[in-house]
């Protein structure tokens, strides 16, 4: 059996109002991803393919874990949402106010976004279509392959093995922390989620305020 380990990028802008404003890790992003790099090192077992992104913040973020020399692939980009909110106000008058609106604001862009009510950089079937393409190339047999990624990506991924829609996307994606460790176990009768979540770490009291979802 093989296995896919996604990984999300490191704390980024998280006081940005635009897509390029956002792209870079904060220090605590970058500090969050040198400490899951080190954990993987005396913890897990080594990766056969190791892959992330274009964006800033998710090559940042696969340097930290060690590996800054590791291909990319535009396939595990995020979702552009800011693009997507800037489209909802303007033609819903629709808006996010805080970070705790995104339960709210998310699926309802999502399903705008698939409706075809706003249009963003992509489609949606195409973005839907982007992630299963690059998970149907890390669903290698017998390898282990790690893809560090970015929440909108990984929830998507996750709701494809479940069977989920985007309301339950969305309740996948909210709690989604920076860093976060997410394993998918390729099988002869399909891929099955192992592991969601994950930070193991952060998971001590010392660096308990370390971990972050925005």
């Amino acid at each position: 059996m093989g296995e896919i380990t996604l990984v999300r990028h490191g704390q980024a802008n998280s006081a940005a109002t635009t897509e390029a404003e956002y792209d870079r890790l904060s220090d605590l992003g970058h500090k969050q991803a040198a400490w899951l790099g080190a954990w993987m090192r005396e913890h897990d077992r080594p990766y056969d393919v190791v892959l992330s992104g274009t964006l800033r913040r998710q090559r940042e973020t696969i340097a930290g874990l060690g590996y800054a020399d590791a291909p990319s692939d535009p396939r595990l980009n995020e979702i552009a949402y800011y693009d997507l909110t800037h489209e909802m106000k303007a033609k819903h008058g629709t808006e996010r106010t805080s970070p705790d609106d995104f339960v709210t604001h998310f699926p309802a862009t999502l399903t705008a976004w698939r409706a075809g009510e706003i249009g963003g950089a992509e489609y949606y079937d195409d973005f839907r279509q982007r992630v299963r393409d690059v998970m149907a190339m890390a669903a290698q047999p017998g390898k282990r392959v790690l893809c560090v990624s970015s929440g909108g990506i990984i929830a998507q991924a996750i709701s494809d093995v479940l069977g989920l829609d985007i309301p339950q996307m969305s309740r996948v994606a909210l709690p989604i922390l920076n860093t976060s460790v997410h394993r998918i176990q390729v099988t002869d009768h399909g891929p099955l989620l192992t592991c969601y979540n994950s930070a193991p770490h952060l998971d001590t009291a010392a660096r308990a305020d370390q971990r972050t979802f925005y």
